[in-house]
Formats: C-alpha cells, structure tokens, sequence
C-alpha cells in the first residue's frame, strides 16, 4: 500500500487509476484469448456432416 501511496505522490493519481484498471483488466483479457483460441476446435467438434452436401 505504501508503494502507492508513492506512486500516486510521483506520478499523479489519473496515472495510478489507469496502471490498477490495466491490471484488473488484464486477467480478464488472458481468459478472452483463451476462448478464442479454443473456439475453432468446438466449431469443428460440433460440425454436422449432415449439413454438408
């Protein structure tokens, strides 16, 4: 916390705000791209041959 406190006195608090959001942000993102990258195996798994003609 009082690493923080020393950011927020160097940098300026909207800095500090943007630096805890993009953290937050970022392990939501990590699960995104993980989705992404599975999904075109679940396409392929749930393909219907009986649709092809």
């Amino acid at each position: 916390m009082e690493e923080w406190i020393k950011m927020i006195g160097n940098v300026g608090f909207p800095i500090v705000v943007t630096l805890y959001l993009l953290h937050r942000i970022e392990s939501k993102l990590d699960g995104v791209i993980v989705a992404i990258e599975k999904l075109p195996r679940q396409l392929l798994k749930y393909d219907d041959p009986r649709d092809k003609k």
